[in-house]
């Protein structure tokens, strides 16, 4: 008998305006879920994911719930389609945000109290973002140590360090915004193939959101969680854990630590080998994350 699939869930920069068509049109369950969450958080998330603006979409305090609720919608349609499928999967992970998803599918905390947890986790990173100008940059084609080198020069009195490991040739740095911008011409000097500054909010992943850890570790300490019925790579430590105390406080420094994804993919394939993974909710970012960190295993995507 072979292996159970392993289940990814996207984080923030995989939304877009139209997700969850699909699974509207087609699945009764997850329009369910959209009511529902349109009573937690007190607007029509619906029609937000599937007509925008973008702009309002890509906003922290929007995307992360509407991510969230997407992947969930992704689920209940792959439920319908094959339910023996999603009760066979082993394993979980999510990228910083899809961590939560993970969880709560995981049956770590309910959907409503994982969508209240994500809808204030995405305020106040918007709010700390808000507070000291910052962002992030992709560096493609520079190995760990040169970039923790250029981020030593560029930095000045700012912040500025890594903030996701994603795959191989493939990191963000998060910090200030004026070190961002003297990183750049830096990591091209030094041979990158590609410098990205990317369009998000502010420094994720850095003491830049340390505001964000207390809203944060308030509203975590007002949720019931229980151990996991499967394993939850964590993306602070690549490790799974069954304490509901321990993942409460891991989510709280995720906020501030570095991501560490392609850690995480690599022991979802060496301790747990899935015939198959898929990545469940928008996005195809996870899947092409999967092909540069091994290509052997196929990844395929369930959309929402």
């Amino acid at each position: 008998m072979s292996a159970g699939p392993a289940f990814l869930f996207p984080g923030q920069g995989a939304q877009h305006v139209g997700m969850g068509a699909t699974a509207l049109g087609d699945c009764p369950a997850a329009a369910e879920l959209f009511d529902r969450a349109a009573e937690i958080l007190g607007f029509d998330l619906r029609k937000l994911c599937l007509e925008g603006p973008a702009e309002h979409l890509d906003a922290t305090l929007n995307s992360q719930p509407a991510l969230y609720v997407c992947s969930f919608a992704a689920l209940e349609r792959l439920k319908q389609q094959d339910s023996a499928l999603v009760e066979s999967c082993q394993v979980a992970a999510g990228l910083s945000l899809g961590e939560y998803t993970a969880l709560a599918f995981a049956g770590v905390m309910s959907f409503e109290d994982g969508l209240r947890v994500v809808a204030e986790r995405g305020a106040a990173m918007q709010d700390a973002a808000e507070a000291i100008p910052s962002g992030m940059v992709s560096v493609l084609g520079l190995e760990i140590p040169q970039i923790e080198a250029l981020c030593d020069e560029a930095r000045g009195a700012d912040v500025l360090q890594i903030a996701n490991l994603l795959c191989p040739g493939n990191t963000v740095v998060s910090g200030g915004t004026a070190a961002c911008e003297r990183l750049v011409p830096l990591a091209e000097a030094a041979g990158a193939m590609r410098v990205i500054p990317l369009a998000v909010a502010g420094a994720f992943h850095t003491p830049i959101m340390q505001p964000a850890v207390e809203r944060l570790r308030a509203v975590l300490a007002g949720v019931p969680m229980q151990p996991p019925r499967i394993p939850v790579l964590s993306n602070v430590d690549a490790q799974a854990h069954s304490d509901p105390e321990e993942i409460r406080d891991l989510l709280v420094r995720q906020v501030v630590s570095p991501v560490r994804w392609e850690d995480s993919i690599r022991r979802v394939l060496a301790d747990y080998t899935p015939a198959t993974v898929y990545e469940i909710g928008p996005g195809r970012v996870l899947r092409g994350l999967m092909k540069r960190i091994d290509r052997k295993t196929a990844c395929e995507g369930i959309e929402a």
